[in-house]
Parts: structure tokens; sequence; C-alpha cells
């Protein structure tokens, strides 16, 4: 079980997250993110945390040279992509860096289907507007829900524990319910959600 911690903006907000018990930090570079952070503050960052805490580049609609060049700078170890990019574009991220590859709920079965079995694409479900705190409705999604896939939209310490019942993820992400405001996080939501994440995961079947 995975947990991560998006929309990191500094150095303070990685150590804290990191320190919560934070599997993966994520920093967006979308130009249009309230979150946008540059590809210096992310590798500092990054960098504070040591390696155990994997780096996710969030890209959004961005060119291919771009992306591999801000991950690049940014050293960070996976990439997310969000957005109308197409399945080549996705494999030539992917023949870099894995790739978490963020889909909307109407296009969850045809994606699921397009990236069954590759060995570094992994999908993510997020709501319609990602990072709007906005939660999807899980119990209708699970018929869709594929093995492996990770979850987002809206997740925060008060409600993962009934998403992760309802679809059992192999991850979590979560943005806007962690924050005082936009790019910065709050300690106490940062820690309970790691606490809720960690203690619903122990009723997965082993």
């Amino acid at each position: 079980m995975q947990v991560k911690v998006c929309g990191t903006t500094s150095v303070r907000d990685a150590v804290l997250s990191a320190e919560a018990g934070a599997d993966a930090l994520g920093f967006i570079f979308a130009p249009v993110s309230k979150r946008l952070v540059t590809p210096r503050v992310a590798r500092e960052a990054g960098l504070s945390v040591g390696p155990s805490v994997a780096r996710v580049g969030v890209f959004l609609d961005q060119g291919l040279d771009e992306v591999l060049r801000t991950a690049e700078a940014a050293r960070v170890s996976a990439v997310q992509l969000h957005g109308h990019v197409s399945g080549l574009y996705v494999t030539a991220v992917a023949a870099y860096y894995p790739v978490l590859r963020v889909v909307r709920p109407a296009d969850l079965a045809a994606q699921a289907d397009m990236w069954h079995g590759h060995p570094s694409v992994t999908l993510m479900l997020d709501a319609p507007e990602p990072g709007g705190g906005i939660p999807l409705d899980w119990d209708a999604l699970r018929p869709l829900f594929p093995h492996g896939a990770w979850l987002a939209g809206g997740l925060g310490a008060g409600n993962v524990a009934a998403a992760m019942t309802a679809l059992r993820p192999a991850g979590v992400d979560a943005v806007s319910r962690l924050e005082a405001g936009p790019g910065m996080k709050d300690p106490a939501a940062v820690r309970a959600f790691v606490q809720e994440t960690r203690r619903a995961a122990q009723s997965y079947p082993q």
C-alpha cells in the first residue's frame, strides 16, 4: 500500500510528509496549478528526504521534451501524466520513468484495457477536476476499478478508509484536504491521512 502526498512546494513540506510516513511526494509542474513548483525547488525538496521516498513529477498536457527535461532537472523518480495524451506519448515517457497515468471515471475501462500488464504504467483514478477536493462515487466505480490501480480525488483522513474499503487501491494520493492553504501542508492533516491509510490497509487480504 503506497501513500502519496501531492502538491509539495517546499523542503519543509517534503520533510514533514516523509516524517509522517508518506511513500511518495508529488511535485506539480503544470503551469495552470496553484501548486506549481520549479524544478530547482522540487530537486531540493526531494533531496531533503532521501532516496527511500519516491519523487513524482506531475504534468498536464505538456510536450514530451518539456516533460523529460523538467523531470531530469527536478530529479524525479516517476512521472504522473494528466490530460489528453496518446498511448504513444505515455509509452515514450515510460521508456524513461515509471508512469502514473491519471484517468477520469469515464475513461477508466478503456485505459485499463490499454495498459493492462504494462510493466511501467500504473493507472490512477482521479476526479474530473484534480485537486478540487471532491470525492468520487466509490461504490459505483467498484465494478470498473482495476486491480493494482491507485486512487485520488478528494481523499483525506476522514474518508480514505471508506474509499479503500470500497475499491482496494494499491496506492492513494491526496492534496487539497492535507493543506492549510494552497501549496502549504497542514502537518496534523498529513499525519492523520497517513495513519488512517495504514490502518485501513491492515484489513486488506493477505
